[in-house]
């Protein structure tokens, strides 16, 4: 059978109401809506208190001054039109970055740009770094 100890069952808490403390708190946090309990309790320590960082979050809690979260990020709303279709060359290009290695571990990228009605690659800037030697760049059409 399970024995409890006495003194476990007819523990009463010691703990003060800590009524100056919990002024200070909503004092700081009305004043400075945007810090949290780590902040406070730096402000809090400041003015004088000498005071646990756990005690200050305990009742940063209790009293309910959760900083709110700011919202996520904005998206767009509807839907989007599609894009026009070129009836020319030289109306609409893409360009993107290509990268690789070469057989001896070298690396290189590219930058394709791209006619869209053509579909043809006009030049490709060949950027790649070699160890011995500086930035190369080539053009070709």
């Amino acid at each position: 059978m399970l024995q409890i100890d006495r003194l476990t069952v007819r523990y009463l808490s010691r703990r003060g109401d800590d009524v100056e403390l919990r002024d200070a708190i909503k004092r700081v946090s009305r004043e400075r809506r945007r810090f949290g309990c780590r902040r406070i309790h730096v402000m809090i320590s400041r003015e004088g208190f000498e005071v646990n960082h756990k005690k200050v979050r305990r009742i940063y809690r209790e009293e309910k001054l959760q900083v709110r979260r700011r919202g996520g990020r904005k998206r767009a709303l509807g839907t989007r039109t599609p894009m026009v279709l070129p009836d020319g060359p030289n109306q609409r290009w893409s360009l993107d970055f290509v990268s690789d290695a070469l057989t001896d571990g070298r690396r290189f990228r590219i930058l394709a740009v791209v006619d869209n009605l053509v579909v043809r690659t006009w030049f490709w800037w060949l950027i790649h770094r070699c160890p011995d030697t500086a930035l190369h760049v080539s053009w070709t059409r």
